[in-house]
């Protein structure tokens, strides 16, 4: 049963790395950086969050982190604002600039997926449905 395991884990950590590679030449349309795109993607997809857990999600240093936020607040992707809880801490938060963007590039990667899911019978469709439900759990 490992070895089985093991040729599983195998086999989606290649398909999951090779899926993202090919609609990942989407993401060049957005005329940011990967990092940033990166990083637009947290705080898009999932709420204003504070420079230390976007660092962590990241997994980048904080400075880093704050250069990089910088740099999306002068291109107005994204806005600094004061912590309703701590009036000492900020938030960082998406602009109506940079959630577009993230939709944008969203959207052209699902047409790159739709396009290359044409190709596919109804049979295997429905597999790679059930391969979804189950890769969400993951």
């Amino acid at each position: 049963m490992t070895k089985r395991l093991d040729d599983v884990a195998e086999r989606l950590h290649a398909g999951a790395i090779r899926l993202l590679r090919r609609v990942r030449v989407a993401d060049a349309e957005a005329g940011i950086s990967p990092s940033a795109l990166s990083a637009m993607s947290v705080i898009v997809f999932g709420g204003p969050t504070s420079l230390k857990d976007l660092a962590a999600a990241e997994q980048v240093t904080a400075p880093t982190m704050s250069k990089l936020v910088a740099d999306l607040e002068t291109q107005g992707l994204a806005v600094k604002r004061k912590d309703r809880q701590d009036a000492r801490a900020v938030r960082i938060e998406a602009t109506a600039k940079g959630k577009r963007l993230l939709e944008e590039g969203r959207a052209r990667r699902l047409a790159m997926l739709r396009a290359e899911l044409k190709g596919f019978t109804s049979d295997e469709i429905a597999a790679l449905d059930r391969a979804a439900d189950l890769m969400l759990r993951i």
